[in-house]
């Protein structure tokens, strides 16, 4: 719960290599809000997907809809405030979109998979803040090579700049409350400083939201 008593939901978007998980880690201490961060360990598809997207890029990102979907009903139902790494949204108007766009996806597939995050997400509430963290593709890479990820190490360049796109695009229309964070000349992993700054802005946006 907030200090106020009353529960909310923030989440965290942006590309592969933003800084999501880090930062859910980060607010989730100083808030004592509960994280939750998106499955990727676990992912029985990620690395045939980096080997060859266009067979595997379907089954990659029904996966990710069915286990954020489940993710997400269980979290309204917990009776306490929480932060989440990565939102459902992001699955179909950044990624799989992307991979349609790029030919990696038919578009049979895509119409599919649209109708599907059409229906489920239906029956969830969106975030009561989110909060996207926009970094250019340099900074993106310079991240996923620190953090070493094997099954990252083929990301194509273009990949990610599709991405990136595909993201201002989404964030230009997101309807709900929304906080956009610089981060290229950020460090809030390593620097106190600049993570204070984060913090500042977030509480604002916060207090405004729930006072």
């Amino acid at each position: 719960m907030s200090e106020s008593g009353k529960k909310y939901f923030t989440a965290i978007a942006g590309n592969i290599g933003a800084g999501k998980s880090s930062l859910t880690a980060l607010l989730s201490k100083h808030f004592h809000w509960q994280p939750y961060y998106e499955s990727v360990d676990n992912n029985p598809y990620l690395t045939d997907f980096y080997d060859d997207m266009r067979r595997w890029s379907f089954n990659l990102q029904v996966y990710f809809l069915s286990s954020r979907f489940k993710h997400q009903k269980l979290l309204m139902q917990k009776d306490e405030s929480y932060i989440q790494d990565r939102t459902i949204y992001e699955d179909v108007e950044i990624f799989a979109k992307n991979l349609f766009e790029m030919g990696l996806m038919s578009e049979r597939d895509y119409k599919n998979y649209s109708s599907l995050f059409v229906e489920m997400t239906s029956y969830l509430k969106p975030p009561d803040l989110l909060i996207y963290l926009r970094a250019d593709v340099p900074t993106l890479v310079k991240q996923i090579q620190q953090r070493g990820r094997d099954y990252e190490t083929t990301i194509r360049i273009d990949y990610l700049e599709g991405l990136n796109k595909l993201y201002e695009d989404w964030i230009s229309r997101y309807p709900f409350e929304k906080l956009i964070i610089e981060t290229d000349e950020l460090d809030f992993v390593n620097n106190k400083e600049d993570l204070g700054k984060v913090i500042e802005v977030v509480e604002n946006r916060l207090y405004g939201l729930f006072s």
